[in-house]
């Protein structure tokens, strides 16, 4: 059984984002990772005792729980990944071309990615990739697990979960923060999700 190692991340001194929220968002993905190997070691004992029955009610909240540990973990990752304290625009490229034929042009995609984030709830806003088509979608996911789509690949992800902007920002400041996430989106990082 594999264990999963805490990735790290340079983003000290991002625009709109404070290091402090970055510290205790590190801090809180953390947490997914380690619950993500808990419930791993916990069903590896189970399985080697022969415990492993679907009609066992700890035996199935434990594999139930397992998507919102994975996806807290994973989606964090992309999060951070597709952050850079050193921005560029986006150009032209690959990536531009994608977001603009889904949607019109860069800005009608981005237009929709910002409502999309700003909807109420906590959740994700993902910018995901059809592998079956290639075309790009814009995607609310909520509770890590619910609305992540099969065989498609996250290209931009943007945590709009509270805890991502709320030692910055007021609740009903979503719109700012969002506006801070895209002054520090990697478009390289990216475009890169692409291939």
């Amino acid at each position: 059984m594999n264990t999963y190692v805490p990735k790290k991340w340079d983003l000290s001194g991002l625009h709109g984002i404070s290091d402090n929220t970055l510290q205790m968002h590190f801090g809180l993905y953390e947490g997914y990772v380690k619950n993500t190997n808990l419930l791993n070691e916990r069903l590896a004992e189970l399985r080697a005792a022969g415990k492993n029955v679907g009609a066992d009610p700890a035996f199935a909240e434990l594999v139930r729980r397992l998507g919102f540990e994975y996806n807290g973990m994973r989606l964090h990752e992309y999060y951070f990944d597709n952050m850079t304290k050193a921005p560029s625009d986006i150009g032209s490229g690959k990536l531009a071309d994608a977001l603009g034929a889904a949607y019109g042009g860069f800005e009608a995609w981005k237009k929709d990615f910002v409502a999309v984030g700003g909807m109420r709830g906590v959740g994700w806003a993902i910018a995901y990739r059809d592998l079956t088509n290639g075309q790009i979608t814009n995607h609310w996911i909520g509770d890590h697990e619910n609305g992540n789509l099969a065989g498609f690949a996250p290209i931009v992800v943007m945590d709009v979960w509270e805890h991502a902007f709320l030692l910055d920002y007021k609740p009903s400041e979503r719109g700012k923060y969002i506006e801070s996430f895209f002054a520090n989106i990697d478009w390289k990082a990216c475009e890169a999700r692409l291939t």
